[in-house]
């Protein structure tokens, strides 16, 4: 082949690449498998090795260079990168659209463009004709830190743009960001490497972009949207509506739950809903970006000295928040788990006063560093336990404490041990232990287990204390005589009690599984083992080989399955649950004709009043399927409160998306 044919298959190869990167990282929808793009990629590089003079700047195998970078230069941004006002209120927000009508001297319809504001790190990026040529950090909004080289390994970041009409020259501004999946495998690899841990995927985002070596930011496995520009040469737009379609032609990624608001209540709307599902998300966000969508009246708006007037931030309440750590308390778990538990100056985080943080175990406690009277940063995401995350030493005064690794149980002074070499926990090693036997009750007891209503924390204390209940298999002997002998009980509340306690006898096997609360096993898992083995004798005859033939049941599951029937003393319980005439046997569900029969069901989100296997459950009890995936052949997605990216996905494919309320009708039926 000739030089000039070379030189075209390695162009058409680029391009093919190109599309290809386009697709999977932009796009999110591959045409190609992972083995047809690594051929051709493959086939790239071997050519472009062979004829060196034909690589050029902006290909696909020129995102990571070879070495060390040699520091980072200066960059004059074309436009100043501002900074944003804030707002913390709806009040504040309204407030601001009154400033700017004010300014506006007009009544102008106004209209607004919405986007999540990405918790990451700022960067710009400037593109002559169709080539990236510069990348940079933000810097002071005048000068940022040149990083381009470490940029380019950003594969949702174009090196050439697509299409054929561009600018001679433009600055774009984004978000570059590490997923929170992504942060937590770098901390889980740092903690194995001995590495001091990030405290939050910013501060990994930050850090992998001032690393010398472009090859170690690859690995790091960074993103971005774009989101706005700051210069643009012989060419313009009217809305930022418009330029960000424009982006999106030219091969951007875009955050894709933006959004165009024709008046500042759809703004509100869409702060209040993004406040409540911001943890449904794989990567942080602290609040919404409001844009006047118009580029004319941004430009009769105008900036301040720091901040453009025509936009502002709508900030959530924050997950991170610094205080003091009072004292440590050790709880125990209904396995025997002892954990540490931090008692904290009460702090507002995340819209609530948090006075108490799990330290997990003492090995975390050593890895922190933490004493008690040290200034720490904590940090609550969603209904996640508040956790420490940092100590902030530097505001040590010297009088703090250490905080010592118990050697009884704090609530029957028993041994605690570590079960193995490689096990974290510390474990109380009295099975008879009241603070384990409390927590079991507890569980065994909730809704989703044995569903015994009444059978609530204050009266399982006084149950245990008081040595009416000594075992999990005593509350099938409690009369009414018993209960009105305690001081929360009156006849009709005994009663009531002893009529759900006998209730639960008849609960399927599925049920009573997950209430035993075995080590690793879930709702689901529970499930799973009762259908494939629906009566409870045959856990006492199993094998691991046959538990590690189920797909949903992993090694460390099935070892504990195995560990846990093979105990005389699960053996002697089980005995007196047969005794007390519980149902011991999983009961297929009858099913009956109704709307669901024959359908396919997705789930996403919170459906109030039942948790996810339980409405699964029902399903297959009125006769339908459910699935955890949508496909082309989901008939309805229910989508309760806080739904993920299922719900976009049932849009997208025109899928029927039904409420959590309608699923309820669909149930009543």
């Amino acid at each position: 082949m000739s030089l000039k044919g070379i030189e075209k298959k390695i162009e058409n190869l680029r391009r093919l690449i190109r599309n290809a990167n386009h697709r999977y990282y932009v796009l999110d929808d591959p045409e190609i498998s992972d083995k047809e793009y690594d051929d051709l990629y493959g086939e790239l590089k071997y050519l472009e090795k062979k004829y060196p003079q034909l690589i050029t700047p902006d290909s696909p195998t020129q995102r990571t260079e070879v070495g060390l970078a040699r520091g980072f230069g200066v960059v004059k941004h074309k436009k100043k990168m501002l900074s944003l006002d804030n707002t913390y209120s709806i009040e504040e927000l309204k407030n601001w659209e009154k400033k700017i009508r004010r300014i506006l001297k007009s009544n102008v319809e106004l209209d607004y463009f919405v986007e999540l504001k990405m918790d990451g790190i700022s960067m710009s990026l400037t593109y002559e004709g169709s080539h990236l040529t510069t990348g940079a950090t933000r810097g002071d909004g005048e000068y940022g830190e040149e990083v381009t080289a470490n940029l380019k390994t950003i594969k949702s970041i174009p090196l050439k743009m697509l299409g054929s009409v561009f600018p001679l020259l433009i600055e774009l501004r984004g978000e570059a960001y590490l997923s929170k999946s992504d942060f937590a495998r770098l901390n889980k690899k740092r903690t194995k490497n001995n590495e001091p841990l990030f405290a939050n995927p910013r501060n990994a985002a930050g850090g992998s972009l001032k690393l010398l070596e472009s090859s170690l930011v690859e690995k790091r496995n960074l993103s971005c949207f774009m989101h706005s520009f700051g210069f643009a040469q012989n060419y313009s737009f009217s809305t930022q509506e418009s330029f960000l379609k424009k982006l999106k032609s030219w091969g951007f990624r875009l955050n894709p739950h933006n959004k165009y608001c024709k008046d500042l209540n759809q703004v509100i709307d869409y702060c209040l809903q993004w406040q409540k599902k911001r943890d449904d998300l794989d990567y942080e966000v602290d609040g919404v970006v409001i844009k006047v969508n118009s580029f004319a009246l941004q430009k009769e708006l105008g900036i301040t000295l720091k901040s453009p007037r025509w936009a502002v931030a709508y900030k959530f309440p924050a997950h991170q928040a610094t205080t003091k750590l009072l004292r440590v308390e050790i709880d125990v778990g209904r396995t025997g788990v002892i954990t540490p538990v931090a008692i904290l100056k009460p702090v507002e985080c995340a819209g609530v006063v948090i006075s108490r943080a799990t330290l997990h175990n003492f090995d975390e406690v050593k890895r922190l560093g933490v004493r008690i009277g040290d200034t720490v940063l904590i940090e609550r995401a969603g209904d996640v336990i508040p956790k420490i995350i940092k100590v902030i030493t530097s505001q040590r005064k010297g009088d703090e404490a250490r905080v010592g690794i118990p050697s009884q149980c704090p609530k029957c002074d028993s041994s605690v041990a570590k079960e193995n070499a490689k096990e974290v926990h510390l474990y109380c090693l009295n099975p008879d232990c009241p603070a384990q036997l409390k927590r079991s009750l507890k569980h065994f007891a909730h809704r989703t287990a044995m569903d015994i209503e009444g059978l609530g924390e204050s009266v399982i204390e006084e149950l245990v204390d008081r040595k009416f209940v000594g075992s999990l298999v005593d509350i099938y002997s409690l009369r009414s005589e018993d209960l009105l002998k305690l001081s929360l009980f009156k006849e009709r509340k005994a009663g009531n009690l002893v009529t759900a306690i006998k209730n639960s006898q008849d609960k399927s096997l599925s049920y009573f599984l997950y209430a035993l609360g075995i080590r690793h096993v879930g709702e689901k898992a529970a499930f799973v083992l009762a259908k494939k083995f629906p009566d409870i004798d045959n856990f006492f005859i199993l094998k691991r080989e046959d538990l590690e033939d189920i797909p949903e049941i992993g090694p460390v599951m099935a070892a504990s399955v195995i560990r846990f029937f093979s105990s005389a003393k699960t053996k002697k319980m089980i005995k007196g649950f047969k005794y007390a005439g519980l149902n011991l046997a999983q009961k297929e569900p009858r099913v009956k004709k109704s709307k669901l029969t024959g359908k396919v069901l997705v789930f996403t989100g919170e459906i109030p009043g039942f948790s996810r296997i339980q409405a699964k459950r029902l399903v297959e009890a009125l006769g339908g399927k459910w699935s955890s995936s949508v496909s082309k052949n989901t008939d309805f997605v229910v989508v309760g409160s806080h739904p993920g990216s299922k719900y976009e996905k049932a849009k997208k494919l025109g899928i029927k998306v039904i409420s959590g309320q309608d699923f309820r009708n669909f149930i009543k039926r």
